[in-house]
């Protein structure tokens, strides 16, 4: 069984993960720092996406499900641990200084959730591209 977009609905797609990925971001990030580099990521996924999905010889609408895929990798990995890593980046800005300790629930979620993450992306790839 397959279920194939056309490159159209793969743009709309795209774009409706990257307002849900900023969205997300903006509620997670604390600092305006935090905040600025993960709007950034979208930009550098493209700069890097890009030419190497064409290097590759990937299609547009396989382009599109990478860059879709990793961002809400990231959406799935920081949301449900929003507060935790939200005071450990405000933590570690306001004392460069000092080495902030790993929590550990933290750590194995974004571990376990990028690794199905990545499965999932792995599984769907033919039915969906």
């Amino acid at each position: 069984m397959t279920f194939q977009l056309n490159t159209g609905d793969w743009w709309l797609v795209a774009s409706g993960v990257t307002v849900v990925y900023a969205a997300t971001m903006y509620w997670c990030m604390p600092t305006p720092k935090a905040k600025l580099r993960m709007f950034l990521a979208p930009l550098v996924g493209w700069l890097y996406l890009v030419p190497n999905a064409a290097f590759e010889g990937y299609s547009v609408p396989q382009t599109l499900y990478f860059y879709s895929s990793a961002l809400m990798t990231f959406v799935i990995m920081l949301a449900p641990i929003a507060k935790k890593v939200a005071a450990d980046i405000k933590e570690q800005e306001e004392k460069p200084w000092d080495n902030v300790p790993v929590n550990t629930f933290s750590l194995y979620w974004m571990i376990g959730s990028a690794t199905a993450c990545i499965a999932g992306v792995a599984y769907f790839w033919p039915i969906l591209v």
